[in-house]
């Protein structure tokens, strides 16, 4: 026929102008992208892991210092799981980080100042952990108050309650035996604390992708009128997240304890941030535009390296909130263009 091409079996015709590609091309583009998008903050990782190594290979690439990376930051990987629960379902948690202050603290209090078996000292702080989520849900799914105001008000509640209890001041000389079952035993060179955490994402992940009631959590916070109209408790998953953050609050300030032997009532706020940069900048990888446990791994991990890269090099001390911040707002941004938004400048002025 005039104007075609004849072509060997087997082999693609180039589209016409304006024609789409063909179906098996387009398809080969869309897994490429999706690989990408997956692997692209563990790719970055290590990129910036090769990066340090060469530019401070004495002091950065030692064993010494990625047994201190990776188990000093088992409470914050801790706490970044704890939020993504509650995010899974819509909902925020800003409690978290004075929840695991509440928890050492109480620790801290029992077992020092009142000579308190460090076990019984532990249980009621979980159960203070406990108390706190099923407060939480009571306001936000119960009253109906926004997540985001009841958590911050709750926060700063027991940022108050923390520093009555401790009257001030830090606590020290907590049992030795908390510390030698977190950080004074080792495996393969790093402390238990490490892989405290490690297990806690392995179980939080089964949960979320193959437990059906994982898997409803997401359906609520995709929607939660489809979702209470498909038969789901909404109410009863929601609350069910908040109680879980607030639990996941407790075992990272117990890992806080453990790690240092003591109670600072003015040095858990600052994991906050930290926490929720984790958490969106790990929904952008693994599953983009979810938040896996993986993703929250593999972001704790990275910010870490940044941060202790940067400060090997001599950078201040004030390049981690920085670091945080710039990790938050980038990631924040990264999951609203995941989400299909499309970004306008004209918006600003309309």
């Amino acid at each position: 026929m005039p104007g075609s091409l004849e072509t060997d079996p087997g082999h693609e015709t180039a589209p016409a102008a304006g024609q789409p590609s063909p179906p098996r091309r387009r398809g080969a583009r869309q897994i490429s992208a999706n690989l990408a998008g997956r692997l692209i903050l563990p790719v970055v990782w290590a990129a910036v892991i090769i990066l340090f190594s060469v530019l401070e290979p004495s002091t950065f690439l030692t064993l010494s210092n990625f047994a201190s990376m990776l188990a000093s930051q088992a409470s914050l990987l801790v706490i970044a799981l704890g939020l993504i629960i509650p995010l899974t379902a819509g909902d925020y948690d800003l409690s978290i980080a004075s929840v695991a202050g509440l928890s050492a603290m109480i620790i801290g209090v029992l077992n020092v100042n009142h000579h308190w078996p460090i076990i019984a000292a532990i249980a009621v702080a979980m159960l203070a952990c406990l108390a706190v989520g099923v407060l939480n849900a009571v306001i936000v799914v119960g009253l109906g108050v926004e997540s985001i105001v009841a958590t911050l008000g709750m926060g700063t509640l027991l940022g108050g309650v923390v520093l009555f209890i401790s009257n001030s001041t830090a606590i020290s000389g907590i049992s030795t035996s908390l510390s030698n079952a977190v950080v004074s035993h080792s495996f393969l060179g790093i402390p238990l604390e490490f892989y405290y955490g490690l297990v806690l994402c392995a179980l939080l992940g089964y949960y979320l992708a193959l437990v059906p009631s994982g898997r409803r959590l997401l359906y609520v916070g995709r929607s939660r009128e489809v979702a209470r109209l498909s038969g789901i408790s909404v109410g009863k998953y929601r609350t069910g997240a908040l109680i879980a953050s607030a639990l996941f609050g407790g075992i990272a300030g117990l890992l806080i304890a453990g790690t240092t032997g003591s109670a600072d009532p003015s040095s858990f706020t600052s994991l906050l941030l930290p926490g929720f940069a984790a958490a969106f900048l790990g929904a952008t990888t693994i599953v983009p535009g979810r938040f896996t446990p993986a993703g929250v791994l593999v972001a704790v991990y990275f910010l870490v390296t940044g941060i202790t890269g940067l400060e090997l090099l001599g950078a201040q001390t004030y390049v981690q909130d920085v670091f945080y911040g710039a990790a938050l707002i980038i990631s924040v941004a990264l999951a609203e263009l995941s989400s299909g938004h499309r970004p306008s400048l004209r918006s600003l002025w309309r």
